[in-house]
């Protein structure tokens, strides 16, 4: 269960769907439940958050650009976002990662202009974020089934497979 996506609540709904006889049916209702919670005002320095955070600035810079010290950057993100300044920052590359790769360039190249250390790199984020290859995640075909069958093949990183 991760806690980049349920925070606090993650323990509990970890427990829940293990005692659950319909796990999928326990996960649905939670996510219901979750989307049903009064919703508060955007937070109006969310798009400022986000356009620093998909550059390559320091996370101690874009608080100080933002006024806050690095807790309120945090705190601010993940209410605005659901996630700390570094898991979005990494979820903003990735989604630059796949437009670019759906653009045709080469992987080697998209890891080079988008700050990973080498392709090897871009493939274990991808492979990490996405639950599968960016060859899987762009190729074609219908895409939901492709991500589902690579999902369930074995574990298989190597440095081609980004």
């Amino acid at each position: 269960m991760s806690r980049d996506l349920w925070g606090p609540a993650a323990d509990h709904l970890a427990e829940e769907l293990t005692a659950a006889v319909d796990p999928a049916g326990t996960l649905r209702t939670a996510a219901l439940r979750r989307l049903r919670c009064p919703a508060l005002p955007p937070d109006p320095v969310a798009p400022a958050l986000a356009g620093l955070l998909a550059g390559a600035e320091p996370l101690r810079e874009v608080a100080a650009r933002l006024g806050f010290s690095d807790r309120q950057l945090r705190r601010r993100s993940h209410a605005a976002f659901g996630y700390g300044p570094v898991t979005l920052r990494r979820i903003l590359r990735f989604q630059r990662a796949l437009a670019l790769a759906r653009r045709g360039l080469p992987y080697a190249e998209i890891a080079a202009r988008l700050g990973y250390a080498d392709q090897a790199h871009l493939a274990h984020e991808v492979r990490d974020l996405g639950g599968a290859p960016l060859s899987i995640l762009t190729g074609p075909g219908p895409r939901g089934a492709d991500v589902e069958a690579a999902r369930r093949r074995p574990d298989r990183r190597t440095v081609g497979s980004a």
